[in-house]
C-alpha cells in the first residue's frame, strides 16, 4: 500500500474513534423538537421526601455468660470417699458433691467433745464452790479458760472437717467431672464446673458517644447461631467508665433461659434500639455528593436542578438520614448525578419512597 494511502486510512480510523467515543459519553439529554434556541432537558429519576419513623439502632457483638459460674476445688488435700457428681444434673445450693477422707479429723473431734464434757462439769462445780467461797476466783477462772479453750479447738476441728467437703455454692447444673472415686485431690485440682444458666447474662459494648442514650432497663435484641428467631434481654448494668483502648462502654443485660436452650460462651449479634425518630427524612446513600467541606444533594425545583448543602444523621445499609438542608416534600434526584449541574433543566420520573 502506498504511504499516502496508509496515512489516509489511519486518519479515517481516528475520526471514527472520536465519533464513537462522543456517543458513549453523551449524557441522556433530550432536546426540544421545535423553536430556537434548543433547550436540553436531562431525564432523571427522583423521590419525594416523606417523613418516616426511624429506629436508631446499634449493632454490636456480644457473649453469653452464665449467671453464676464456678470451678469446684477442694479446700484441703485428701482422697475422695464420696462422689455425688452427676454430670449434667441440676443440684440445689448446699448439696454435698464430694467428700474427702476425714476419719482422723472425726476422731480428733470426738476426743475434744469428750474433753469439753469433762471441762463443762468441772466449770459447773467450780462455779458452785465459788458461790459459797469454797474456791478462789482464780481457780474458777482457770476452769473457765480450760473450757473455752477446748470449745475453740472443737470449732477448729469442725472447720477442718468442712474443708474435706465440696458443696454446691448455688443452684446450678454440674458440668463434666475430671475426677473419680478414690482419687487424691489437692486444692489446685479442678473437680468440675457448676453453672447457673437461668437467667443468662450477655455482655456487649457500645461506642462512647451513645453513653447518654442507653440506660438500665432498656431492651436489646440478639441472635445466636443455630436459632432462626431473636431473643430479648434487659440491660441491668453499665460499666461506669470508657475503655481507653477501644473508646467503648461495656454493657451487661439479662436474658431468661428457662428452657436452657441458650448456652454460656455463645457468640451473639446484639441490636440496641437507642431511640425512635418519628419524622425522619431518609434518602438513598448514593444521592450524597461529598465535597471537601460539606455534603450536597440535588433536588428538582420548578423543573430545574438545585444543589443543597445537607447534614446527615443515622445511616442504614442503603439509606441515610438528612437532619438539615432538606424539607418534607422536596424532590431528590437519585440518578444521572454525574451529569446534573445547578440550574440545568430536569425531567423527573418520581419513584415511590
Amino acid at each position: 500500500m502506498p504511504k499516502f494511502s496508509w496515512i489516509i486510512a489511519v486518519f479515517l480510523a481516528l475520526i471514527a474513534s472520536i465519533i464513537v467515543y462522543n456517543k458513549i459519553i453523551n449524557p441522556p439529554y433530550s432536546v426540544a423538537a421545535k423553536g430556537p434556541p434548543k433547550i436540553k432537558v436531562l431525564q432523571v429519576n427522583g423521590i419525594v421526601l416523606l417523613p418516616k419513623p426511624l429506629d436508631n439502632n446499634i449493632i454490636s457483638s456480644g457473649t453469653l455468660l452464665a449467671s453464676e459460674n464456678v470451678d469446684l476445688h477442694p479446700m484441703a488435700s485428701g482422697t475422695i470417699t464420696q462422689l455425688n457428681l452427676h454430670e449434667g444434673s441440676f443440684v440445689k445450693a448446699g448439696t454435698l458433691l464430694v467428700k474427702l477422707f476425714d476419719d482422723d479429723l472425726q476422731a480428733q473431734l470426738k476426743k475434744l467433745e469428750a474433753q469439753r464434757d469433762a471441762d463443762e462439769r468441772t466449770e459447773a462445780r467450780m462455779k458452785a464452790l465459788l458461790a459459797i467461797n469454797g474456791v478462789g476466783q482464780q481457780d474458777y477462772d482457770n476452769a473457765l479458760t480450760e473450757l473455752k479453750g477446748v470449745l475453740a479447738d472443737i470449732d477448729n476441728a469442725k472447720a477442718q472437717i468442712v474443708k474435706t467437703e465440696i458443696r454446691a455454692p448455688f443452684d446450678g447444673i454440674v458440668g463434666l467431672r475430671d475426677v473419680s472415686l478414690g482419687a487424691y485431690l489437692t486444692p489446685s485440682t479442678t473437680v468440675a464446673s457448676l453453672q447457673d444458666i437461668n437467667p443468662l447474662k450477655i455482655d456487649f459494648s457500645v461506642p462512647e458517644k451513645y453513653a447518654a442514650e442507653i440506660a438500665k432497663g432498656d431492651i436489646v435484641k440478639f441472635t445466636v447461631s443455630g436459632f432462626s428467631r431473636s431473643f430479648a434481654a434487659r440491660v441491668f448494668a453499665i460499666e461506669p467508665h470508657v475503655d481507653e483502648d477501644t473508646r467503648m462502654i461495656n454493657v451487661r443485660a439479662l436474658v431468661q433461659n428457662a428452657d436452657a436452650k441458650l448456652l454460656p460462651g455463645a457468640f451473639a449479634n446484639v441490636e440496641v434500639v437507642l431511640k425512635r425518630i418519628e419524622n425522619a427524612l431518609m434518602v438513598p446513600s448514593q444521592c450524597l455528593i461529598p465535597n471537601i467541606r460539606n455534603k450536597t444533594i440535588f433536588i428538582a425545583k420548578n423543573g430545574k436542578a438545585e444543589s443543597r448543602v445537607v447534614q446527615t444523621g443515622i445511616r442504614t445499609e442503603s439509606m441515610v438520614q438528612i437532619t438539615n438542608g432538606l424539607e418534607a416534600g422536596d424532590t431528590v434526584v437519585t440518578s444521572s448525578l454525574l451529569f446534573v449541574q445547578p440550574g440545568i433543566n430536569l425531567k423527573v420520573t418520581v419513584s415511590p419512597n
